[in-house]
Formats: C-alpha cells, sequence, structure tokens
C-alpha cells in the first residue's frame, strides 16, 4: 500500500520543473505562456492536477486535451476541485469553462445538460457560459425566453456560486436584449442581490439596475 502512495506522489522531472516556476508572484498570463512553450500534454496535465495546488491546476487546465475530456473526467476534475475555498473553486471551475468547454462541440453539449445538475459548479458553468455567449457578442441560441423565466424562478434558492452566474446571464440579457430589459431590472430590484456591494474605482456593480444603466450607457 506505502508502495503504491510514494509511487504516486513521485513526480516527473518535467512536472517538477514546471512547478519550480510557479509561486504566489506568478500570475495569469505567466501560465499561459508556460502553457504556449508546451501545448498540449494531457499526462502533465494530470499530475500538475494531482497536486491540489490552485495555480498548477489552472495551468493543468491550459495543458488538457480537450478530446479526453469525457463527461465522467470532468466530473472526477468537479470533484476535486471541492477542495478548494470558495473563490479559487469557482475560479477553477470558469477556468476550464472558458479554456477547454467552450473550445469543444462535445463539451458544449454536455454542458447544455448542466443546468439541473446535482452540482453547483456544473451549474454555474451553465449559466455562465450561457451569460458569455450574450456578452462576447456570440449569436445566442433563441432560448432567452426560457432561461429568464428559469432565472425568475430559482434565483433566489440557488448557491451563491450559481446565483452569480444567473445574474451574470440576466445582466447581459438585459443589455443587449431591448424587449427583456424591464424584466431584468425589475429582476434586480425584486432580488435585491448585490445591490449593497462595493466596487472597485472602474468596476461594474453586479446589482441587475446599475449594471445594465451602466453597460447600456456605454454602448449607447
Amino acid at each position: 500500500m506505502n508502495k503504491n502512495k510514494s509511487t504516486e506522489m513521485k513526480r516527473s522531472s518535467k512536472a517538477e520543473n514546471i512547478l519550480s516556476q510557479i509561486n504566489s508572484k506568478t500570475k495569469l498570463g505567466d501560465l499561459r505562456m508556460i502553457a504556449k512553450d508546451i501545448k498540449i500534454d494531457h499526462e502533465l496535465a494530470m499530475e500538475l492536477w494531482s497536486t491540489e495546488a490552485f495555480l498548477p491546476r489552472l495551468l493543468a487546465i491550459l495543458l488538457m486535451d480537450k478530446k479526453l475530456l469525457s463527461e465522467d473526467v470532468l466530473n472526477r476534475l468537479d470533484k476535486d476541485m471541492q477542495i478548494h475555498a470558495f473563490d479559487e473553486r469557482n475560479n477553477v471551475m470558469d477556468w476550464l469553462m472558458a479554456n477547454q468547454l467552450t473550445k469543444d462541440k462535445k463539451n458544449i453539449a454536455l454542458m447544455e445538460l448542466w443546468q439541473n445538475s446535482p452540482s453547483a459548479l456544473q451549474r454555474r458553468a451553465f449559466w455562465y457560459y450561457k451569460g458569455r455567449l450574450r456578452w462576447t457578442g456570440q449569436t445566442p441560441p433563441d432560448n432567452t425566453e426560457d432561461l429568464l423565466s428559469a432565472i425568475e424562478a430559482t434565483i433566489t434558492q440557488e448557491e451563491p456560486e450559481v446565483q452569480w452566474a444567473m445574474n451574470f446571464t440576466a445582466g447581459w440579457i438585459g443589455v443587449y436584449d431591448e424587449k427583456y430589459r424591464a424584466r431584468c431590472i425589475k429582476l434586480g430590484e425584486k432580488t435585491g442581490l448585490y445591490k449593497d456591494d462595493r466596487v472597485s474605482k472602474g468596476c461594474t456593480p453586479n446589482y441587475l439596475p446599475a449594471f445594465i444603466a451602466i453597460e447600456v450607457n456605454k454602448r449607447a
């Protein structure tokens, strides 16, 4: 038993070399530069992931082979993320969604099934993806009415990490779809979510009435 454990903990020299380059001062841009040199290396990615450390896991995601991200693998990664603190956990899932899941039709189709997943992180990915489609100016599917109805019905009962993503989606619907704008503003007023949050200078508040007004004004 001990022998297996020590074997598992032994890392390749390549992994050790990369880990020696990552410290508390490492930025996301630095991780992207490292990944650009290595390109895809799924085995190395899994070694870095097994460290259970935040930044090595972000780098691991950049190195993963999207063809190997099956439903079982994604469920296991989701389970592994639960060890992280709240913000880190959300950041890891958001990074996985943006850098891997959105790049592959098979994984987009899988994400589309996560609206009612038992995993809060998977539900977050579903809603964040829907918001990003609108935010990045891509033509979203014709399901805005259904999404907004689902948000109105469930946002107040959702986990905080999912609430944020639902609110994000409602915000961008309100910005880009004038037909639903008043409804999205009313939703924000009704829930009061993020109304009292303080935001850094230059940042847009998450409170829907303020968010929508500011973002619409930018595009006027």
